[in-house]
C-alpha cells in the first residue's frame, strides 16, 4: 500500500515530459503516465473549453444512454472530468476512472468546483477489473484516449476488460480522431468538436502509420506533446467486433451520415448483446420456433440492415415510393407520403398521428412539418429509434414527435387517442395482422382514419411460389387486399379506399437493387457483410420477379372508424 502511494505521488510530481533521445521512436503504451504531467493537466481545460464542447456535443451521449435505459456509467477516460460532470448532472450514476493520477486529481477538483464529489479510481484499462467493483450499464472512453494504446495486444486486452466490466446488455461508447483522413489526405480540423479552446493550437507535428505526434501550444508560450497511435476507423470497428460486441455503429462528428474524410472524430457505439429478454406482448415462444417480432427486431437492429437502409434508402424512410414523376428513391418515397396526406380529410394542427412501424421517422417529420400535427412513432428497432430521436432533436421536432419502442400487436397507448393511425410497409413483419388491426381500431378516435401501405401477395397468389419472397425477411405469410378488407370490415371499419398500385412496388425494388449494386463497395467499406448484401440482392430480385409474375400486390389503403 505504501509503495502504491509512493507511485501516485511520483506521477503528481513530474514536471517535465520525457521521451528519450528520439521522441518519434517512443511508441510505448505506458508512455501516457509520463505525458500527463501536472503543468500540462492544469492547462487541459483551456484546450477543450467546457462550454464550447458542451455546445458542440449537445445531448448526444445523454440521448444514447437514456434511449437504452442505462443508469450506471463507468467513465474510463475521465481526463479532467468533463463527461463525468455532465452525465452526473444529467442523473446518471457515474464512476470516474483514469490511468493518469494527475488527470484524476484535476477531475476531482473540477467536480468540487461544481458542487459534486466524483467517485474516482485510478485504473489502467489493461487491468481494469482489478481496480473497479461491480458491472456497469455503460462504459464511455472518450477524448481520443483509446489511441494512447500503441500495441495491438494492449488494445485487445483493454477491450476484453471493458467487455467484462459491462452487464450482459451493456454498451461501450468509444471515440477516436479521424486518422484515416489524416494519414490519407493530411491534417485538417474544424476546431469545433472536442478541442474547442480558441487560444490553443493542437496539431500533429509528425504522422506515419504507427505514430501521430501532437503538439499543444498555449497562449503563455508553453508547449506539450502527446504520442498517439493513429488507428483507422474500420480497424477499430473490427477490434470491437472481435472483442465480442454484437453490434457496432459509428457516427462521424455526431452525425449518422457523413463522407469518410469529413469528420474530425468518429464515435463508435458498441453493444455487448442484442439479446431481447422481454417477449413482445408477453407471448411465450414455443421450443424451436422463433417469435417473428424478435426476427424483425433483430434484423432491423443489425449492423448490416442499418448500414444498408441508411445508405441506399437515405436513412429517413424504408417505404415504397411512387415513381411516376421521379426515378430517385428518396424523392419517390416523399411522393408516397404526399399522396397519403392528400387522402386524409382530418390531418391538421389539431390532430395527433400514430405511425406504427415508423423506422427512422422520416415520414412523420415530413407530415408534422407540412401539417402542424403532432405524432407518436412506434417502432420495434431501438437502433432506428435512436436515429429517429436524434434527427427529431436536430431538426426541431423533439416537442412534436414522441418515439416509443414497442410492437404494433400490443400498442402501448390508451384507447381512442389518435385522429390518424399511419403505417408504411411495416405490417408485413407481423404474423398477427388481425391483432394489429384490432389495436389500430382501439387507439383510433371515433371518426378517425387508418391509412397504410403494405407489400402483399395477390388475392389469388400461390404461397408456394412466394417462398423466395418470404425468405428475404424470414416471413411466413403476407397479407392481401382481400384479407385487409375483410378483416377491417369484421372489426367495424368502413373501407374508404384500396388503391391498387403494384407497379410501384416492382419499380421500387428494382431501383433499390440497382442502388445496392452501385454502392456495393461503399457498403462493404461501411461494414455491411458480403453475405448480407448478396442475400439482399437476390432477395430483391425475387420480389421483382414475383411482381412480374402477378404474385404480389401493393397500394394505399384507407379505413375509417365510424363516428
Amino acid at each position: 500500500m505504501q509503495a502504491k502511494h509512493a507511485s501516485v505521488n511520483a506521477e503528481l510530481q513530474l514536471d517535465e515530459q520525457a521521451y528519450g533521445q528520439d521522441p518519434i521512436a517512443n511508441r510505448e503504451t505506458d508512455l501516457y503516465r509520463g505525458e500527463y504531467i501536472m503543468s500540462f493537466v492544469e492547462k487541459w481545460d483551456e484546450l477543450i473549453d467546457w462550454d464550447a464542447r458542451a455546445d458542440s456535443e449537445g445531448q448526444f451521449f445523454i440521448d444514447i444512454l437514456r434511449a437504452r435505459g442505462k443508469e450506471t456509467v463507468l467513465d474510463v477516460a475521465t481526463g479532467t472530468g468533463f463527461h463525468s460532470v455532465r452525465l452526473t448532472r444529467a442523473g446518471f450514476n457515474v464512476t470516474s476512472a483514469d490511468g493518469s493520477a494527475a488527470m484524476l486529481a484535476k477531475a476531482f477538483e473540477n467536480g468540487q468546483k461544481r458542487s459534486m464529489i466524483l467517485k474516482t479510481v485510478q485504473a489502467d484499462w489493461r487491468w481494469l477489473n482489478r481496480d473497479i467493483q461491480g458491472k456497469y450499464d455503460a462504459i464511455i472512453c472518450l477524448g481520443n484516449s483509446f489511441t494512447h494504446l500503441h500495441d495491438e495486444k494492449d488494445r485487445r486486452r483493454a477491450l476484453a476488460e471493458f467487455y467484462a466490466a459491462l452487464k450482459h446488455d451493456g454498451i461501450l461508447i468509444l471515440d477516436q480522431r479521424n486518422y484515416d483522413s489524416m494519414l490519407d489526405h493530411g491534417y485538417s480540423n474544424k476546431h469545433k468538436y472536442y478541442y474547442a479552446g480558441e487560444k490553443v493550437k493542437a496539431e500533429p507535428t509528425y504522422i506515419d502509420e504507427g505514430l501521430a505526434r501532437f503538439n499543444y501550444s498555449f497562449p503563455d508560450g508553453s508547449e506539450y506533446t502527446l504520442n498517439m497511435c493513429p488507428i483507422r476507423k474500420n480497424y477499430m470497428r473490427r477490434l470491437l467486433s472481435e472483442a465480442g460486441f454484437e453490434r457496432v455503429r459509428t457516427y462521424g462528428d455526431f452525425q449518422e451520415s457523413y463522407a469518410e474524410s469529413e469528420p474530425d472524430f468518429f464515435i463508435h457505439i458498441a453493444e455487448k448483446s442484442s439479446l431481447h429478454l422481454v417477449r413482445w406482448g408477453g407471448a411465450t415462444t414455443e421450443d424451436g420456433k422463433q417469435d417473428i417480432r424478435e426476427v424483425a427486431e433483430t434484423y432491423y437492429d443489425s449492423d448490416d440492415a442499418d448500414t444498408f437502409y441508411s445508405h441506399v434508402w437515405g436513412g429517413q424512410d424504408l417505404h415504397i415510393g411512387l415513381y411516376d414523376d421521379s426515378t430517385d428513391i428518396r424523392t419517390a418515397s416523399d411522393l408516397t407520403i404526399d399522396e397519403m396526406v392528400k387522402m386524409l380529410p382530418n390531418l391538421n394542427q389539431n390532430a395527433t398521428v400514430l405511425d406504427i412501424g415508423s423506422g427512422y421517422g422520416g415520414a412523420m417529420r415530413k407530415v408534422v412539418r407540412e401539417t402542424g400535427c403532432s405524432a407518436v412513432c412506434l417502432n420495434i428497432s431501438d437502433v432506428q429509434n435512436d436515429t429517429n430521436r436524434h434527427r427529431n432533436i436536430q431538426q426541431g421536432f423533439a416537442d412534436k414527435i414522441r418515439v416509443v419502442h414497442g410492437a404494433f400487436e400490443d400498442v402501448p397507448e390508451e384507447a381512442a387517442k389518435f385522429e390518424v393511425v399511419w403505417s408504411q410497409d411495416a405490417i408485413l413483419h407481423s404474423d398477427q395482422r388481425q391483432k394489429v388491426l384490432e389495436e389500430v381500431y382501439r387507439v383510433l378516435k371515433p371518426g378517425g382514419y387508418f391509412i397504410f401501405t403494405d407489400p402483399m401477395q395477390a388475392d389469388d397468389a400461390d404461397p408456394a411460389a412466394l417462398k423466395p419472397v418470404y425468405d428475404r425477411l424470414q416471413l411466413n405469410s403476407l397479407g392481401s387486399m382481400r384479407f385487409y378488407r375483410e378483416a377491417a370490415q369484421t372489426l367495424g371499419f368502413e373501407v374508404v379506399e384500396q388503391r391498387e398500385m403494384t407497379h410501384q412496388l416492382r419499380t421500387h425494388y428494382f431501383r433499390v437493387r440497382e442502388g445496392l449494386l452501385a454502392q456495393y463497395d461503399k457498403l462493404r467499406s461501411e461494414g455491411a457483410s458480403a453475405e448480407y448484401l448478396d442475400k439482399m440482392s437476390q432477395g430483391l430480385l425475387n420480389w421483382v420477379e414475383a411482381a412480374d409474375a402477378g404474385q404480389l400486390s401493393w397500394g394505399i389503403q384507407m379505413f375509417k372508424k365510424p363516428d
